[in-house]
């Protein structure tokens, strides 16, 4: 397997761990130092798994891949995104209602560690599809 494909699969188990809601395999992936940014702001893995774990439990958080690039270190991955608010997250009730959007992720990897991943989503079309008010 090239390493442009070991890079992928890593991407891969990403997806994985967060459709079984799998923290520690989560945290396995990444680099002690890797650097994490998406729409809820950047940071090292203590501040942005208690994110994640919100997503998890209170969304019902699934990433459907649909496209997946790589070069050297680089993979790009473009999902479906769904879920269900189904559990008290980020200070809101749940509604019960589910959404659907496009989410991208891009992830630099060495050595089969992810050192630094970007997310980009709408998240103002998840929050009105979950029926959450705009503030």
């Amino acid at each position: 397997m090239t390493t442009t494909e070991q890079n992928k699969e890593v991407v891969r188990r990403y997806a994985e761990a967060f459709n079984r809601g799998d923290l520690d395999g989560l945290r396995a992936l990444f680099a002690e130092d890797a650097e994490i940014q998406g729409v809820l702001g950047k940071g090292l893995m203590d501040r942005v798994l208690p994110i994640w774990q919100q997503l998890i439990e209170g969304y019902g958080i699934q990433l459907t891949i649909e496209e997946m690039v790589a070069e050297g270190d680089t993979v790009a991955v473009r999902y479906i995104e769904r879920g269900t608010f189904r559990a008290p997250a980020f200070g809101k009730q749940p509604t019960g209602q589910s959404y659907e959007l496009v989410a991208m992720e891009w992830f630099e990897v060495r050595n089969g560690k992810i050192h630094r991943r970007w997310g980009a989503r709408d998240a103002a079309s998840q929050a009105r599809q979950l029926g959450i008010a705009l503030e």
